[in-house]
């Protein structure tokens, strides 16, 4: 195994397992992954999943699992049937090798045998090291130990990173030794305690930092409920750390969260997990309004799902210049392959859906053959039943008009910038942003260009995108960019407004 390295999983596939079924899943990307999802939907299972997916290493660095760890046969289930299949990826002698590799149980047994599986340095840290140790510790008047000072360079660097995570100043880092078990303890401030009188969070950092400095090269590292027990800050200090010791190592990290703040992170990649009846759904680098959507959330007479923020603003600007902005929930999908999924995933739970429509930025996915293939992928089957589906979720899918292979700031830049307007239909903060715009360079990638000029402006994210919006619905360009949206919620004004409020 000496000449194996550059370990990653790519993607696994799970057709049953636990209450998974039909989930498609990457963590391509970034070398670290945050699951999120809400709760009883399967997040755990993928680390469970994972942890046995390889057999350990020869020299005995890392952790040992099999699937009997975690799906243990009992009276209620005995995993019968259980299928997933695992895509990762390896370098022999720096040849690249790709496997996909089918993990299943059948009668009494899963295949492949453990002793036949790759061998990769993998660590699991389950909830269990959030409980105090005192907690676990039977109940005594008294606990003996001896201690240790331990001063390699990983250490080291644990008493620096846990300083930064916690905002302590540790010192020291010992071992104690108990004649039951050996535990860690810390010196802050002249105070020396062992983990018998750690915090939970406190102890879970110190094992999370240990296992990441302590692990090789090309380790995986799962963890369950990353953020249990930790404030935000905290949480998001850490997430730092473990990024960049993950890059550093080559380290790939999964981890799952409840934690919805961690979706502006851009270090990391971010997979929404959500199950139906039928199928488990993966959305990728969403945000969480569309997760809360597919578990319920609010509803109101006409739901809107677009990619961003940028495009709920312009959607919200056109459903207010229609008197309809009471009457319409926007909420955010993330990136575009996403509204595939949200879309096919709501029709497959409530066939009879109305109002409900999903908005792309219009420079990927251009096509109808391309949307019709996207939505056969999360809706598979030819009876007339899907048949049906496929069609209701196609019809649901809009898009704004863009100039072909331009996206959608690059189109919001060339025509701030080159738009005759009218002197007399523009204030001093159109005249501002005018101004801005002519000192900003063309956008080289998305948001780049409204990033820039809303930090220019020195407005909140939400004013400057209103002020932003408003001056581009004044462009000559803006009543053809927004058409497919103002054409959907036009026949709204006659059902929902009063007589004397509708547009005309």
């Amino acid at each position: 195994m000496s000449n194996i390295s550059d370990h990653k999983i790519l993607s696994m596939k799970v057709e049953n397992l636990k209450n998974l079924k039909g989930l498609e899943i990457d963590f391509l990307g970034n070398n670290v992954t945050a699951i999120l999802g809400p709760n009883g939907n399967g997040k755990s299972t993928i680390l469970h999943a994972l942890a046995c997916a390889y057999s350990s290493l020869d020299n005995g660095k890392g952790e040992e699992y099999k699937f009997s760890d975690f799906f243990l046969p009992n009276t209620d289930a005995l995993w019968n049937n259980s299928s997933l299949t695992i895509n990762y990826s390896f370098k022999d002698r720096q040849q690249e090798h790709v496997i996909n590799r089918s993990y299943q149980k059948n009668a009494d047994r899963w295949s492949p045998r453990y002793v036949n599986r790759h061998k990769r340095e993998i660590y699991y840290i389950g909830i269990d090291k959030c409980v105090p140790m005192i907690e676990s510790e039977k109940k005594q008047s008294r606990v003996n130990y001896s201690t240790s000072s331990v001063n390699t360079s990983d250490i080291e660097n644990v008493l620096t990173k846990a300083s930064y995570v916690l905002n302590k100043t540790y010192t020291r880092y010992n071992t104690h030794k108990s004649s039951s078990k050996e535990f860690i303890g810390v010196e802050v401030g002249g105070l020396k305690y062992s983990a018998l009188s750690m915090s939970a969070g406190e102890q879970k950092v110190f094992h999370i930092l240990k296992t990441i400095y302590e692990a090789s090269k090309y380790s995986l590292i799962l963890i369950d409920e990353l953020d249990l027990l930790l404030h935000d800050l905290a949480l998001q200090k850490l997430i730092e750390v473990i990024v960049e010791r993950a890059n550093l190592k080559k380290i790939q990290v999964i981890f799952t969260t409840h934690r919805e703040s961690i979706v502006e992170r851009t270090d990391i990649n971010i997979r929404h997990i959500y199950s139906s009846t039928d199928k488990t759904f993966c959305l990728n680098e969403t945000k969480p309004d569309a997760v809360t959507r597919l578990i319920g959330g609010p509803i109101r007479s006409v739901n809107i799902f677009v990619e961003d923020d940028l495009s709920r603003a312009i959607v919200n600007h056109v459903a207010s210049k229609l008197k309809l902005k009471r009457h319409i929930q926007v909420d955010r999908f993330g990136a575009a392959l996403n509204c595939f999924t949200i879309a096919s995933g709501m029709f497959l739970n409530d066939n009879n859906l109305r109002d409900y429509y999903f908005v792309l930025d219009g420079d990927v996915y251009v096509s109808d053959d391309e949307k019709r293939d996207e939505i056969r992928k999360k809706l598979v089957g030819d009876d007339p039943l899907m048949d049906e589906l496929q069609m209701k979720t196609f019809n649901s899918i809009f898009q704004y008009n863009l100039p072909e292979k331009t996206s959608p700031e690059k189109f919001m830049y060339l025509t701030l910038l080159n738009d005759s307007f009218d002197e007399y239909q523009l204030d001093q903060d159109d005249q501002e942003i005018i101004y801005l715009v002519r000192q900003l360079p063309l956008p080289s990638e998305n948001h780049g260009f409204i990033n820039d000029l809303i930090e220019q402006l020195g407005d909140s994210r939400e004013a400057g995108l209103t002020k932003i919006i408003r001056l581009l619905s004044k462009t000559s360009a803006w009543d053809n960019y927004i058409k497919p949206i103002n054409d959907f919620l036009l026949p709204y004004t006659a059902t929902l407004l009063e007589p004397t409020t509708q547009v005309a």
